[in-house]
């Protein structure tokens, strides 16, 4: 509900029709490839990269990537830009409150560690 009200046109609509032709090792991830298809995106983010085969993406110009890959690659294009909203971030918090550093820990600990360290560089 919040996504929705924050991102225009974040919802994905139309894409169902594609499900049934796709190939995926868990048939019910199905939806996400299609979704995407849907939309032009260039890259599927999740950390469940074996339901999600590049052989299988290819044919439809998608690719997978981690979130600690995605994120990683988002801070090598403009590392200001990102440790700025990191910032940001930091500030918001209040249930706990957090400052950069316990953010970035934080972050480190559900897997972003590569992301984390160029933060932190």
């Amino acid at each position: 509900m919040l996504m929705n009200a924050a991102i225009r046109d974040v919802l994905v609509t139309g894409y169902e029709p594609l499900i049934d032709v796709l190939e995926l090792p868990d048939p019910g991830d199905r939806h996400v490839l299609a979704a995407a298809i849907k939309v032009g995106a260039q890259t599927i983010v999740t950390n469940n990269l074996k339901d999600f085969p590049a052989g299988r993406l290819r044919a439809w110009d998608v690719e997978a990537s981690s979130a600690d890959d995605f994120l990683h690659a988002t801070v090598d294009l403009n590392p200001k830009v990102v440790f700025s909203l990191v910032q940001k971030i930091a500030d918001s918090l209040n249930k706990p409150p957090m400052d950069v550093d316990q953010l970035l820990t934080a972050l480190g600990n559900e897997g972003l560690v590569a992301t984390v360290a160029a933060l932190r560089s």
